[in-house]
């Protein structure tokens, strides 16, 4: 107890601090809000080049499906950007070293699936940091980009990816390709109500926090999807060619 001051005072102001704690841990939790993000925080929400549509994937890898993506990608002649979860990625590192060798931009969703709401600043620190180093074992190249967990940041996030080097990035447009009644129409539509020039796609490669299967819908969604970005004059890629210069890696 500090010396001087009643254990009331102290409590009371204990009482007053935690609250205020706890705000500042959250406030940036308002970007989860897409059409706030999109007009108040553009870089935050992924706008680029407005010639230039940005290609993300989440939750993988996943040795099952992420493969059928890699292929059709290959098909295009398009690469795309992985943000890859640590939990997943242990299990099939030699798939992570064939994504970055083909020429897939690999980053960050976290080690593991969990909001950071509920994680502490060292709790999120050390997750960021294990997927970063994993990834950069195997892939010989540091990973600029990370997405929380289901688009969440906190003050903590933001302090991490500081330290980390990492750019915080989520997304204009979204498939919501994790739901059991999501097809492959509803899949491109979704995406394609909220797409614009600039933007960045959301789409999931594994449904390892979706609805099992899920991942064959957003296949299937793809080539149209594709189609509708050539059509309107928008070329796909890596968030790494949408308009921040991001350092070459290891051999790259």
């Amino acid at each position: 107890m500090t010396p001087g001051r009643p254990a009331g005072t102290i409590l009371r102001a204990g009482a007053v601090a935690l609250p205020v704690l706890a705000v500042t841990h959250a406030a940036p939790a308002v970007s989860a809000f897409g059409s706030l993000r999109n007009r108040l925080m553009p870089r935050l929400a992924g706008q680029g080049r407005l010639d230039h549509v940005a290609l993300t994937f989440d939750d993988g890898p996943d040795h099952l499906s992420t493969p059928h993506f890699l292929r059709l990608l290959e098909a295009w002649e398009l690469r795309a950007t992985f943000f890859l979860l640590g939990s997943m990625a242990v299990r099939s590192p030699g798939l992570v070293r064939e994504m970055s060798a083909a020429g897939h931009e690999i980053a960050l969703h976290g080690w593991a699936h969990r909001p950071l709401l509920w994680r502490g600043p060292r709790a999120t620190y050390d997750d960021l940091a294990r997927a970063r180093d994993m990834v950069v074992g195997l892939t010989c190249t540091p990973p600029r980009f990370f997405r929380p967990p289901y688009g969440v940041m906190t003050t903590g996030a933001h302090v991490a990816c500081r330290r980390l080097g990492l750019t915080p990035v989520l997304w204009t447009a979204w498939g919501e390709d994790w739901r059991k009644r999501a097809t492959p129409r509803s899949v491109h539509d979704t995406v394609v109500a909220d797409l614009r020039g600039g933007g960045t796609i959301l789409l999931h490669d594994s449904d390892c926090t979706s609805t099992t299967g899920s991942w064959r819908n957003t296949l299937g969604a793809l080539p149209r999807l594709l189609d509708t970005c050539r059509e309107s004059g928008w070329d796909v890629g890596p968030l790494r060619d949408h308009g921040r210069h991001v350092p070459e890696g290891c051999g790259r």
